[in-house]
């Protein structure tokens, strides 16, 4: 089933997020992956030093860029302190429930030297991206709305609860009934604001 329009590289990639989808991160390998693609594992192999370095490349290539642009539609480092946290929450709900293979790879990284080592592989520096989200809990830090906390705090205050309320949404997607509302995520991030202000 590889697709014609896609040189092996790009077939790979599709191929790899696809498998992510459908069966979870914990399955795909690289047999079932050079398999699926139509060729052999050593071809995979020449570009992938083993499933880890296909997976930081995935991450790096098709999930960052893509990622933090979503996040950062429509937000400014200069919004209100409460709007600008709703507008990452939605902003981030909504890109991550509609793109599954992104959402397993970061909750991959939370467990995994992935995240580093993509960084390191393309000497991405802490800061090189999601800037106006440092300058904008910063600003608001120094003018005393929020405590002074190191970044990497903010981002698990912002970024936990809400990476949690999107695994049950896919959790719910096979169930009868959905719990995982754009009014539930509105709710808790309310919650989040609250406790974050002073």
């Amino acid at each position: 089933m590889r697709p014609r329009n896609l040189d092996k590289e790009q077939a790979i990639k599709s191929i790899a997020l696809d498998i992510i989808t459908n069966e979870g991160l914990e399955n795909l390998t690289m047999q079932k992956l050079a398999n699926a693609v139509g060729i052999s594992p050593r071809t995979i192999y020449i570009k992938y030093a083993d499933k880890e370095d296909l997976l930081v490349k995935l991450f790096v290539d098709e999930v960052l860029g893509d990622y933090e642009q979503a996040v950062l539609k429509d937000f400014s480092a200069t919004m209100d302190f409460a709007d600008g946290i709703r507008k990452l929450w939605q902003n981030t709900f909504h890109y991550l429930k509609d793109h599954q293979p992104g959402f397993a790879l970061l909750q991959y990284s939370k467990t995994t030297p992935l995240l580093h080592k993509a960084y390191q592989e393309r000497n991405i520096r802490q800061g090189d991206h999601f800037q106006a989200i440092h300058t904008f809990f910063q600003r608001h830090a120094a003018a005393g709305l929020i405590p002074v906390l190191p970044m990497d705090v903010y981002r698990a205050l912002l970024q936990a609860p809400l990476q949690e309320l999107v695994r049950e949404y896919f959790d719910h997607s096979t169930r009868k009934q959905q719990i995982i509302t754009d009014q539930v995520v509105a709710d808790c991030c309310e919650m989040v604001i609250k406790g974050l202000l002073k």
